[in-house]
């Protein structure tokens, strides 16, 4: 005959209350980190204001600056005009919905951004817009 026990015999379980919280915290923490990554690999430029700009970054967008003094970077790299238009020819054999954003210094003379345009749409690329900061205090006329 079996004799019951006296002591209470208490069955393993797991808890999992514990690892869902875990999992939360490092869900959050990737998510903070990536957005700190998501910056655009460009100079910084004094960009001038609009009032219908919205923010549109894409990792597989091509950013051109345009400086001052009419230098063009290349994602933080000092490129001649030729070269840009051979990298752009390459880039857009790869993918042709190659979106390009062209951004450009206030102080920037025209025809520096016209130039680039150009290099840019001799290249193939059809999605071409220009960064402009968002909308700014307005001046008085």
């Amino acid at each position: 005959m079996k004799l019951p026990s006296p002591i209470l015999r208490r069955g393993s379980r797991i808890v999992i209350i514990p690892l869902i919280d875990i999992m939360f915290f490092l869900l959050a923490s990737f998510m903070m980190i990536s957005l700190q990554m998501s910056r655009t690999g460009n100079i910084e430029v004094n960009l001038p204001s609009s009032t219908e700009a919205r923010p549109d970054f894409k990792p597989d967008m091509v950013n051109i600056a345009v400086d001052k003094s009419g230098g063009v970077w290349l994602e933080r790299k000092p490129v001649s005009l030729p070269e840009l238009s051979l990298v752009l020819s390459n880039r857009f054999r790869g993918n042709t919905n190659l979106p390009v954003y062209i951004s450009g210094d206030r102080d920037t003379l025209e025809g520096a951004m016209v130039n680039v345009f150009d290099v840019v749409r001799r290249a193939g690329v059809q999605k071409v817009a220009f960064a402009v900061d968002g909308p700014g205090p307005r001046k008085a006329p």
